[in-house]
């Protein structure tokens, strides 16, 4: 009940306001067509027991209708699979994994544009996406259904979103499930800008959850060739009955160098762990976030805290980053992995983690990256269940877009 009136609520604010409407064109005038064919190759071992090899591939197809000044629709076809999946060649022509990944109207009204409210299928990513993002490295990716809702303040901006996670009418789930939340960003505060946010979801069933995740972040760059980013995050609420109280810092400081062709950065992240003395859940959790983006390329922290075993998580990390030419990028990682709560534990060492990753931009088209991963195992990782012996990981991907 509480779901449905908050998301009927923001989407009549978005849209039931007739001081703002125009008249409607009968037709689309301005037709934009958008593709991408992503094919991937990959290599991990071990995995399951043992080493495995094959080949994903994304192919989507957008279009975006300008239906007058005031209204866009958009419309995104997507089609995840693995080479060789089909039963047949000739036999299997079901189109299994066909999906509709984005379909949403998007009003914004010319003589007030401050106000943006898009409706429907859609991706949302906030700040870094440390809690909420697109997951672009996935094939199949993320998105919601819901409402969304920008204002544009100049210096302030500030997003309103009403996502439906799992609804107890559709065949495929058993209870309610949803996600609200506020993202602000406010500029010019001092060489940067200021972050401030605050999500709340909530689920329903024998996993009967309240969350709230406020915090803040901030990031600047200088003209010296310094950037940097700090971010904390502040958790409460209860899951199963059971009260949480976790929490997250996080803190990069990066230079330029080379006249801006490279770059090198440190790195350190907080998550908190489970208290063995402590009543409450003091795991944080990562909610919808690009994990990838964050703990290594080679995703053994994508589901944090289950990935971590509740333990939380540590991670140091030194960055290089180096443009060999024009069109030639290459990307070095190193990461430290460590549990925030190691009590139990032989070691709180989780692994040490190289990544290096090569991109070659053929055209403004067409890429290609290779990427390799050597992750060193320590025992608390195979304490977890996560990893129990050293793991490499390759690929080789494609991405043509127009």
């Amino acid at each position: 009940m509480i779901r449905r009136t908050l998301t009927v609520a923001l989407a009549g604010a978005a849209l039931a306001l007739p001081a703002l409407a125009a008249p409607m064109a009968a037709a689309a005038q301005d037709l934009t067509w958008t593709g991408q064919v992503r094919p991937r190759y990959e290599h991990r071992d071990p995995v399951g027991g043992g080493p495995d090899e094959f080949t994903s591939m994304r192919v989507r197809l957008g279009l975006s209708a300008l239906v007058d000044p005031s209204l866009t629709i958009f419309v995104q076809l997507q089609d995840v699979r693995i080479w060789g999946e089909e039963s047949s060649t000739t036999g299997d022509f079901s189109a299994d994994n066909l999906d509709l990944h984005q379909a949403y109207l998007r009003y914004s009204s010319p003589s007030r544009p401050w106000f943006a409210a898009t409706v429907g299928r859609q991706e949302t990513a906030f700040g870094g996406e440390r809690l909420v993002g697109a997951v672009d490295w996935l094939q199949q990716g993320r998105a919601f259904d819901g409402v969304r809702v920008d204002l544009d303040g100049g210096r302030t901006d500030v997003a309103f979103v009403a996502h439906t996670l799992a609804d107890a009418t559709a065949a495929t789930h058993q209870a309610d499930a949803e996600l609200y939340g506020a993202y602000a960003t406010v500029g010019a505060v001092g060489p940067g800008a200021l972050d401030l946010y605050l999500l709340y979801d909530r689920e329903e069933g024998a996993s009967d959850a309240d969350r709230a995740t406020f915090g803040s972040r901030y990031a600047f760059s200088t003209a010296g060739g310094f950037s940097s980013r700090v971010e904390g995050s502040v958790q409460r609420g209860e899951r199963s009955e059971t009260d949480l109280s976790a929490w997250m810092v996080a803190a990069r400081l990066g230079r330029t160098f080379a006249g801006g062709r490279g770059s090198v950065t440190l790195w350190y992240d907080y998550l908190s762990g489970d208290d063995p003395d402590d009543a409450a859940d003091n795991a944080f959790n990562t909610l919808f976030a690009t994990n990838h983006k964050f703990y290594g390329f080679a995703d053994l922290f994508l589901n944090i805290p289950v990935h971590t075993g509740g333990r939380g998580l540590q991670d140091a990390a030194l960055k290089l980053a180096l443009g060999l030419a024009d069109d030639v990028d290459l990307g070095v990682d190193l990461h430290s992995f460590s549990a925030a709560r190691d009590q139990g534990l032989d070691s709180g060492h989780f692994a040490n983690e190289l990544d290096v990753t090569l991109t070659h931009r053929y055209s403004s088209a067409l890429s290609l990256t290779a990427g390799f991963s050597f992750v060193q195992q320590d025992d608390a990782l195979a304490a977890v269940g996560r990893l129990a012996e050293d793991m490499t990981f390759g690929y080789v991907m494609l991405n043509a877009t127009f």
